[in-house]
């Protein structure tokens, strides 16, 4: 790419962004056939996962099976593994690439992610879908709203909140033209993706590129397929070679690289709070050109609180979606709940007949409401901790609390009753299907104890009719949570309606899919350009009289 090519006159402006419509997959209809199609063509080619380094597929010979959580018998793909040679060579692509990216118009960067966007709600749908619920194991709905309309909602927002970003300028008086300018920042990015979205392992390497940074990609070895799919997709949209640098590998040895490089300009994360501090830890050490930009997105202890005026009816769904879609694992999901005991009779038999009707399995079977667990590990931390409950005399089991995983990982909903506010079941984030209750007697000290058990602040959502009681709650409760739901289940942020992102150890609150987000992947240049300079050095004031 030549950074002096030719570029347009005229000031232009993009499509305006929309929320990406989501399918709802009814019987009969065109999308359900088509993803019927795409699970079928995904779960009969075992295909290969190269890395993807400078626009090349590069194979390693050493490779790491991707499997189906709910079949785990059966691989899908088996990825390439990237040695330090590989994440050399990414870096060494990602430098190279930058001289050119990081100086292209604004508008090429923009419709490469905007084609991106069309692509991926069409012809590109349902094989991400797929992908997202095979290998991650989400239902039709969950992979449709996050690899389809999030993700397209990344892409076509990101574009809206650039152009806002550039038009913020600063102020100039008579014979000056004062600017900003938004450069990228110097080196590169390293991002790091989880596997339970496949729209923010998406989101993180490619918003900092749209800014004009170029980047190393790291994915979860839990979400490789869905993460080669996204990297297919942005090469067929235009992305030039070197800008995102795929490599699969392990994690330890590709982080070391990275944050060895002295020309690492920042690091874009979301996964564990323990990951996250070591970054943080690592980092501080020094030894870069500039300081390298920390953007991160940690774990939740989320909450769901509900006051005597609530409606019992939404409250249980809020509960039963918000803790059990995507089996948990989802760092918003809602882990602790707070019940007044006048309504705690009603609400425990309305959430256990309702939870005994909740059928899991393949997800392939549109009549299953959750999948597996990601992992056999994963599993084995579920498992340890409902054997733990079950020992616990201050605990009562009330509805799941079973693991089997003869075929797959796969984890009961599981509802739990404790006595003590303050016992690990209510401070711990296990990021699965687990939901704990507390039936409190006084709301105000309730409110404290909300926000001193937890470490995280990240989502929560409170349930009640009176107005007073919602407001005294939201104030209260502001630093508890970067989210906050208000007669709302407190999971299903929306791009452009809802940023995302929590503070205390869940975070820096850099709010996903903002305008906030993409200024931490500038490094702002204010120029000065005077007119008519002085020449003449004396100040009128040094005059005599």
């Amino acid at each position: 790419m030549d950074p002096h090519m030719y570029t347009e006159s005229g000031l232009s402006s993009p499509p305006p962004p929309f929320n990406e419509p989501v399918c709802d997959y009814a019987p009969g209809s065109l999308p359900r056939a088509a993803l019927k199609s795409a699970l079928a063509d995904v779960s009969s080619e075992r295909a290969r996962l190269p890395l993807f380094i400078d626009g090349e597929a590069v194979e390693t010979g050493a490779a790491k099976s991707a499997i189906c959580p709910h079949r785990h018998g059966h691989a899908l793909a088996d990825a390439d593994q990237a040695g330090a040679p590989e994440v050399e060579r990414a870096i060494a692509a990602s430098l190279r690439a930058h001289a050119d990216w990081s100086r292209a118009d604004w508008r090429l960067r923009a419709a490469v992610f905007l084609k991106a966007a069309d692509l991926l709600s069409g012809p590109w749908r349902a094989r991400m879908n797929a992908a997202t619920m095979l290998g991650q194991s989400k239902t039709a709905l969950q992979a449709e709203i996050d690899a389809a309309a999030e993700l397209a909602d990344f892409w076509r927002f990101n574009v809206h909140f650039m152009q806002r970003l550039y038009e913020e300028q600063p102020l100039s008086s008579d014979g000056v033209w004062n600017r900003s300018e938004y450069r990228p920042l110097e080196g590169f990015v390293y991002a790091i993706t989880p596997f339970n979205f496949t729209a923010i392992a998406g989101n993180l390497p490619t918003a900092p590129a749209l800014m004009g940074n170029t980047v190393l990609w790291k994915p979860s070895p839990h979400a490789m397929l869905s993460a080669h799919y996204t990297m297919a997709l942005l090469h067929e949209a235009g992305l030039p070679p070197g800008v995102i640098n795929l490599v699969h590998g392990d994690a330890e040895v590709i982080s070391r690289i990275a944050f060895g490089n002295e020309h690492l300009a920042g690091v874009h994360f979301t996964g564990s709070t323990a990951v996250f501090d070591m970054i943080n830890r690592e980092i501080s050490k020094g030894g870069y050109k500039n300081y390298p930009r920390l953007v991160g997105e940690t774990g939740g202890k989320n909450f769901v609180l509900a006051h005597e005026s609530a409606s019992v009816g939404a409250l249980s769904t809020a509960i039963i979606r918000g803790a059990f879609e995507y089996q948990g694992q989802k760092c918003s999901a809602a882990s602790r709940i707070f019940v007044p005991k006048a309504i705690w009779p009603g609400l425990k038999k309305e959430l256990t007949d309702a939870i005994a009707t909740i059928r899991m399995g393949d997800v392939a079977d549109f009549g299953n409401f959750m999948g597996a667990v990601i992992h056999e590990t994963a599993w084995t931390r579920h498992e340890t901790v409902l054997r733990a409950a079950s020992r616990d005399p201050a605990i009562s089991i009330l509805a799941g609390g079973g693991c089997d995983k003869s075929t797959g990982y796969f984890v009961e909903p599981t509802l739990l009753e404790t006595a003590d506010p303050g016992s690990t079941f209510m401070r711990e984030e296990f990021f699965g299907p687990i939901a704990s209750v507390y039936a409190y007697d006084d709301y105000d000290e309730t409110l404290d104890l909300i926000d001193r058990t937890s470490a995280y602040g990240l989502t929560g959502a409170v349930f009640a009719r009176d107005r007073k009681v919602i407001d005294q709650t939201s104030s209260r409760l502001r630093y508890a949570a970067g989210n906050f739901y208000i007669n709302d289940k407190p999971t299903g942020a929306v791009v452009g309606q809802q940023p995302f992102g929590g503070a205390r150890a869940s975070g820096t609150n850099d709010k996903a899919g903002s305008v906030w987000n993409l200024l931490r992947w500038t490094s702002p240049r204010t120029i000065k350009e005077t007119f008519h300079p002085p020449t003449e050095y004396r100040y009128p004031f040094m005059k005599g009289e």
